[in-house]
């Protein structure tokens, strides 16, 4: 007679999207935590020199600092997946965000090497992790129509958290030196707990509005009405148990989903995102040392960098507008591959650059594909899957890209120091950029939609690859209400049901052995409960 409870299956998982309203806010909560991910540990890069002093260690000692944080941030998705399933977003992102700023500030106490791999590389790394998955997942619960351009202005955080925050770090090494700025950081970090505690569960106001209708409704229900009241409230109780009990078996939540492997789209995506991340971050990592082999000045080899960072700030959130073009959105893998594309033809092109105006050149068309690339990777991944279980496939494909980052960047510095030749570096890692997009293009072309040629296309799903999940939050919030009134049902309706429901069974026995089937007219209530079972279970699972 209570209020529906979500852990017992009365209220649906999935809520109609905004598309607005406090999404925005959340947008900007998503926007700082992509920015200290992929930002913060290309800026930690500025205190490796005072460490190598401090610590007596070379500079490939403290570069495992950035690589731990890295590692950690891929590597932990399906970590970050299954304490997002169980305790939800906000939770996860509260203790990510105190982790990553307690990493810092203990950094900062270190009197070794080995400490600062345990503070701020694994400490720090494990906290922006438990940030930046949570915060990609809440970003997708509140937009849908508009969510590729949402993806797009998410993504700009990190040039403008990367150009900000190198800049902030030399200025504090020169006034507090590295133990202070890293707990300056330290503090920056606990900015992470503030985005968290903006990112509110969706389905709050359904309840509160749910919450009220269930107090008027409870008011009338406790008025004395007769003996027949109490004998109709001791039924329905009953029967609400028996619902109770058949709901049961939803109660419990996957953990780590591993159906989405079934999901061909997704397989096809996972395996063209490892062999991009192989080539991807090849280019901008050896591009200084590159520009310097060729003569430029230490200073304008360093202003590379920063085109690359300048051009990227406008090309993601432009790439997500055009990605939300109605004409575009049910074809956003095919330009996700088209941006694939043009980054590893850039790479290519670019190999032989013998002088400082190849390069800038170079930078703005790297700068637009690589802006690219990273405005679309995440909205492709929740079109192919679904918001429901995006948790689940953001986890596994984080961690499936760890291995990539461990093997294409490392692999490169190798062959640069046995070949002492970048051109060659820059053609294998545009070649493997090339290929993902090919993958990626022909895969989803042969086997997507020849596939979906073959059957027949699905209700209320327009949109192919980049389809949207309102229609199915819209039809289980529809669901969830019918469930509603009819446990609030008197007790003699509940009888005339239960007859009704005995007629349509004796029905649906003798059709069955005139010819099998489901029953229509009397015994659409069987049809609702029986015909659909498998129906039902496959939503469910989703």
């Amino acid at each position: 007679m209570g209020r529906p409870d979500p852990e017992e299956g009365q209220l649906p998982a999935p809520v109609k999207p905004p598309d607005g309203g406090w999404g925005w806010v959340v947008l900007l909560g998503c926007f700082v935590i992509t920015g200290f991910s992929y930002a913060f540990p290309k800026a930690v890069s500025v205190y490796f020199k005072e460490l190598m002093k401090d610590f007596h260690v070379g500079y490939s000692d403290t570069a495992w600092i950035s690589s731990i944080m890295l590692a950690m941030l891929y590597g932990t998705g399906p970590v970050c997946s299954i304490m997002v399933n169980q305790f939800g977003c906000r939770p996860v992102m509260l203790i990510g965000g105190l982790l990553a700023s307690a990493g810092m500030i203990l950094a900062s106490f270190t009197t070794n090497i080995i400490e600062l791999y345990l503070t701020a590389g694994v400490l720090t790394g494990l906290g922006m992790a438990l940030n930046f998955q949570p915060s990609l997942i809440m970003l997708g619960t509140y937009f849908d129509k508009r969510r590729p351009l949402a993806n797009g202005l998410a993504a700009a955080g990190s040039p403008v958290f990367l150009s900000s925050l190198s800049p902030l770090g030399q200025v504090l090494l020169e006034k507090f030196g590295w133990r202070g700025g890293f707990l300056i950081m330290g503090g920056l970090l606990l900015n992470c707990c503030t985005c968290g505690a903006v990112m509110r569960p969706l389905d709050m106001g359904m309840k509160r509005k749910m919450g009220k209708a269930q107090d008027k409704y409870e008011a009338k229900e406790m008025l004395p009405i007769g003996g027949k009241s109490e004998e109709g409230i001791s039924t329905t109780d009953g029967t609400k148990k028996v619902k109770k009990a058949k709901k049961k078996p939803k109660k419990g939540k996957k953990l780590l989903d591993f159906s989405i492997f079934s999901n061909r789209g997704f397989i096809i995506y996972t395996i063209s995102k490892f062999i991009l991340v192989l080539g991807l971050f090849v280019p901008p990592i050896l591009l200084v040392n590159y520009a310097k082999d060729t003569g430029v000045p230490d200073t304008e080899a360093a202003f590379l960098l920063s085109i690359i960072g300048f051009i990227d700030i406008f090309a993601r959130p432009a790439c997500g507008m055009v990605a939300g073009l109605k004409w575009v959105r049910p074809h956003v893998a095919y330009l996700f591959s088209f941006s694939m594309l043009f980054n590893g033809l850039t790479d290519i092109c670019s190999a032989r650059a013998s002088n400082y105006t190849g390069l800038v050149i170079f930078c703005v068309f790297f700068g637009i594909s690589y802006g690219m690339v990273g405005a679309l990777q995440f909205e492709v991944l929740m079109a192919i899957v679904g918001s429901q279980k995006f948790s689940s496939a953001i986890g596994l494909v984080l961690l499936i890209e760890a291995f990539a980052v461990l093997i294409g960047p490392p692999s490169a510095g190798r062959l640069v120091d046995a070949l002492k030749n970048y051109e060659v570096i820059f053609y294998l890692a545009g070649s493997e950029v090339v290929l993902s997009a090919l993958f990626l293009g022909v895969a989803s072309y042969c086997c997507l939609n020849r596939g979906k040629k073959k059957e027949p296309p699905p209700e209320n799903n327009p949109s192919g690859i980049g389809g949207s999940d309102t229609e199915e939050a819209e039809s289980d919030v529809q669901e969830a209400e019918e469930h509603s009134s009819d446990n609030h049902q008197p007790a003699h309706n509940t009888d005339n049901a239960v007859a009704a429901n005995e007629e349509a069974n004796h029905v649906a026995e003798e059709q069955s052995g005139e010819g099998g089937g489901c029953p229509a007219g009397d015994g659409e209530a069987l049809a609702r409960d029986g015909c659909n079972a498998d129906q039902m279970v496959e939503r469910d699972s989703f």
